[in-house]
Protein backbone atom coordinates (compact mmCIF):
# COMPACT_ATOMS: atom_id res chain seq x y z
CA UNK A 1 0.00 0.00 0.00
CA UNK A 2 1.11 3.37 -0.24
CA UNK A 3 1.21 6.26 2.28
CA UNK A 4 -1.71 7.70 1.76
CA UNK A 5 -5.00 8.52 3.75
CA UNK A 6 -7.20 6.35 4.96
CA UNK A 7 -4.49 3.49 4.38
CA UNK A 8 -1.31 5.42 5.83
CA UNK A 9 -0.14 8.74 6.79
CA UNK A 10 3.03 10.43 7.01
CA UNK A 11 2.82 9.52 10.84
CA UNK A 12 4.65 6.76 12.22
CA UNK A 13 1.68 4.49 13.83
CA UNK A 14 -0.51 3.08 11.99
CA UNK A 15 -4.40 4.61 11.02
CA UNK A 16 -7.38 3.47 13.44
CA UNK A 17 -8.26 2.00 10.02
CA UNK A 18 -5.49 0.58 9.22
CA UNK A 19 -5.63 -1.17 12.58
CA UNK A 20 -9.47 -2.17 11.53
CA UNK A 21 -8.01 -4.00 8.87
CA UNK A 22 -5.73 -5.93 10.20
CA UNK A 23 -8.34 -7.26 13.03
CA UNK A 24 -10.13 -8.70 10.16
CA UNK A 25 -6.85 -10.54 9.30
CA UNK A 26 -5.86 -8.22 6.58
CA UNK A 27 -1.86 -7.84 6.36
CA UNK A 28 -0.26 -4.55 5.51
CA UNK A 29 3.13 -3.84 3.83
CA UNK A 30 3.63 -0.34 2.84
CA UNK A 31 5.59 1.62 0.44
CA UNK A 32 9.09 3.16 2.02
CA UNK A 33 7.34 7.01 1.89
CA UNK A 34 7.67 8.80 -1.73
CA UNK A 35 8.61 5.53 -3.64
CA UNK A 36 5.53 5.12 -5.71
CA UNK A 37 8.08 3.18 -8.16
CA UNK A 38 7.54 0.06 -5.53
CA UNK A 39 4.52 -0.82 -6.49
CA UNK A 40 3.95 0.79 -9.86
CA UNK A 41 1.17 -1.26 -11.18
CA UNK A 42 -1.10 -0.34 -8.77
CA UNK A 43 -0.32 3.32 -8.56
CA UNK A 44 -0.54 3.54 -12.68
CA UNK A 45 -4.08 1.64 -11.79
CA UNK A 46 -5.18 4.57 -9.52
CA UNK A 47 -4.22 7.65 -11.63
CA UNK A 48 -6.13 5.67 -14.78
CA UNK A 49 -9.18 5.12 -12.21
CA UNK A 50 -8.58 9.34 -11.52
CA UNK A 51 -8.31 9.85 -14.70
CA UNK A 52 -11.46 8.23 -16.01
CA UNK A 53 -13.86 8.27 -13.01
CA UNK A 54 -12.92 12.19 -13.01
CA UNK A 55 -13.92 12.54 -9.12
CA UNK A 56 -14.14 16.59 -9.33
CA UNK A 57 -17.25 16.19 -12.04
CA UNK A 58 -19.31 13.78 -9.37
CA UNK A 59 -21.76 15.26 -7.19
CA UNK A 60 -22.20 12.48 -4.94
CA UNK A 61 -19.95 9.86 -3.48
CA UNK A 62 -22.73 7.01 -4.87
CA UNK A 63 -21.93 8.86 -8.53
CA UNK A 64 -18.44 7.98 -7.83
CA UNK A 65 -18.31 5.01 -6.90
CA UNK A 66 -20.38 3.45 -9.74
CA UNK A 67 -17.48 5.71 -12.33
CA UNK A 68 -14.86 3.88 -10.60
CA UNK A 69 -16.59 0.14 -10.34
CA UNK A 70 -17.19 0.70 -14.10
CA UNK A 71 -13.91 1.83 -14.41
CA UNK A 72 -12.40 -1.07 -13.11
CA UNK A 73 -14.82 -3.38 -14.73
CA UNK A 74 -13.83 -2.22 -18.39
CA UNK A 75 -9.98 -2.41 -16.70
CA UNK A 76 -10.70 -6.08 -15.88
CA UNK A 77 -13.49 -7.32 -18.73
CA UNK A 78 -12.91 -5.64 -21.69
CA UNK A 79 -9.28 -4.60 -22.16
CA UNK A 80 -7.45 -7.02 -24.24
CA UNK A 81 -3.90 -7.90 -22.96
CA UNK A 82 -1.01 -8.66 -25.00
CA UNK A 83 -1.89 -12.16 -24.08
CA UNK A 84 -4.89 -12.42 -26.65
CA UNK A 85 -7.37 -12.28 -23.42
CA UNK A 86 -8.75 -10.03 -20.82
CA UNK A 87 -7.73 -9.92 -17.25
CA UNK A 88 -10.58 -11.54 -16.29
CA UNK A 89 -10.03 -14.26 -19.00
CA UNK A 90 -6.28 -14.67 -18.35
CA UNK A 91 -7.02 -14.87 -14.21
CA UNK A 92 -10.65 -16.13 -13.71
CA UNK A 93 -9.81 -17.19 -10.14
CA UNK A 94 -9.62 -13.50 -9.03
CA UNK A 95 -13.34 -12.62 -9.60
CA UNK A 96 -13.50 -13.34 -6.11
CA UNK A 97 -11.00 -13.70 -3.37
CA UNK A 98 -13.23 -16.74 -1.68
CA UNK A 99 -13.31 -14.54 1.37
CA UNK A 100 -16.40 -13.22 1.74
CA UNK A 101 -16.56 -10.54 4.25
CA UNK A 102 -20.20 -9.38 6.01
CA UNK A 103 -20.40 -6.62 9.05
CA UNK A 104 -22.19 -9.22 10.74
CA UNK A 105 -19.04 -11.85 10.84
CA UNK A 106 -17.17 -8.64 12.36
CA UNK A 107 -17.55 -9.90 15.96
CA UNK A 108 -16.72 -13.51 15.07
CA UNK A 109 -13.69 -13.10 12.81
CA UNK A 110 -12.22 -9.63 14.26
CA UNK A 111 -9.74 -10.46 16.63
CA UNK A 112 -7.51 -7.58 18.85
CA UNK A 113 -4.57 -10.20 19.58
CA UNK A 114 -3.96 -9.61 15.45
CA UNK A 115 -3.95 -5.65 15.98
CA UNK A 116 -2.15 -5.40 19.01
CA UNK A 117 0.75 -7.92 17.29
CA UNK A 118 0.61 -5.49 14.81
CA UNK A 119 1.14 -2.67 16.77
CA UNK A 120 3.68 -4.02 18.93
CA UNK A 121 5.70 -3.53 15.65
CA UNK A 122 6.31 0.38 15.41
CA UNK A 123 8.27 2.72 17.36
CA UNK A 124 6.85 6.46 17.23
CA UNK A 125 8.56 9.61 17.79
CA UNK A 126 7.06 12.43 19.47
CA UNK A 127 7.94 15.62 20.48
CA UNK A 128 7.13 16.70 24.38
CA UNK A 129 4.80 19.57 24.44
CA UNK A 130 5.33 22.56 27.31
CA UNK A 131 2.67 21.40 28.69
CA UNK A 132 5.50 18.59 29.07
CA UNK A 133 2.32 15.55 27.16
CA UNK A 134 2.29 13.81 24.14
CA UNK A 135 -0.65 12.85 21.73
CA UNK A 136 -1.28 9.47 20.40
CA UNK A 137 -4.04 8.78 18.61
CA UNK A 138 -5.88 12.31 19.90
CA UNK A 139 -5.59 11.67 23.53
CA UNK A 140 -2.60 13.56 25.46
CA UNK A 141 -0.63 11.54 27.73
CA UNK A 142 1.47 13.18 30.12
CA UNK A 143 5.50 12.54 29.90
CA UNK A 144 6.62 15.32 32.29
CA UNK A 145 7.09 18.70 32.11
CA UNK A 146 10.82 18.53 32.71
CA UNK A 147 10.86 16.76 29.25
CA UNK A 148 9.34 19.49 27.58
CA UNK A 149 10.76 20.42 24.47
CA UNK A 150 12.71 16.67 24.21
CA UNK A 151 11.98 13.84 21.53
CA UNK A 152 10.53 10.38 23.61
CA UNK A 153 9.86 6.76 21.87
CA UNK A 154 6.41 5.66 21.65
CA UNK A 155 5.88 1.97 21.20
CA UNK A 156 3.07 0.15 22.65
CA UNK A 157 3.08 -2.93 24.83
CA UNK A 158 0.89 -6.02 23.94
CA UNK A 159 0.56 -7.87 27.20
CA UNK A 160 0.31 -4.81 28.93
CA UNK A 161 -1.87 -3.08 26.87
CA UNK A 162 -0.53 -0.02 27.37
CA UNK A 163 1.59 2.44 25.81
CA UNK A 164 5.58 3.20 26.92
CA UNK A 165 7.12 6.02 26.11
CA UNK A 166 11.26 6.28 26.88
CA UNK A 167 13.67 8.73 26.37
CA UNK A 168 16.05 8.65 22.91
CA UNK A 169 18.01 6.52 24.61
CA UNK A 170 15.37 3.92 25.36
CA UNK A 171 15.11 4.56 28.83
CA UNK A 172 11.19 3.91 30.22
CA UNK A 173 10.07 7.35 31.39
CA UNK A 174 5.99 6.28 31.53
CA UNK A 175 3.49 3.77 30.75
CA UNK A 176 -0.33 4.94 30.16
CA UNK A 177 -2.90 3.18 29.45
CA UNK A 178 -4.38 2.95 26.05
CA UNK A 179 -8.43 2.35 25.57
CA UNK A 180 -8.18 3.27 21.75
CA UNK A 181 -6.45 -0.47 21.20
CA UNK A 182 -9.75 -2.03 21.87
CA UNK A 183 -12.17 -4.05 19.70
CA UNK A 184 -14.70 -1.33 20.26
CA UNK A 185 -12.94 1.59 19.67
CA UNK A 186 -11.77 0.56 16.40
CA UNK A 187 -14.68 -1.38 15.04
CA UNK A 188 -17.16 1.21 15.78
CA UNK A 189 -14.80 4.37 14.94
CA UNK A 190 -16.31 7.10 12.47
CA UNK A 191 -15.50 6.38 9.29
CA UNK A 192 -15.76 9.92 8.12
CA UNK A 193 -11.98 10.39 10.63
CA UNK A 194 -10.34 7.24 8.67
CA UNK A 195 -7.59 9.28 8.21
CA UNK A 196 -6.86 11.08 11.57
CA UNK A 197 -3.30 11.10 12.47
CA UNK A 198 -1.74 8.84 15.52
Amino acid sequence: MDNGLPWGNANDLPTLFALWMVGVGVRWHWNDPHCPQQNPKIERSQGTGKRWAEPGTCRTVAELQARLREADRIQREVYVTAAGASRLELFPALRHSGRAYTAAQEPRVWSLALVEEHLAEYVGVRRVGSGGSIAIYDRLRYVGRQFAGQHVLVQYDPQAHRWVIADAQGKELRRHEAPEISQETIVKMDFKKVGQRP
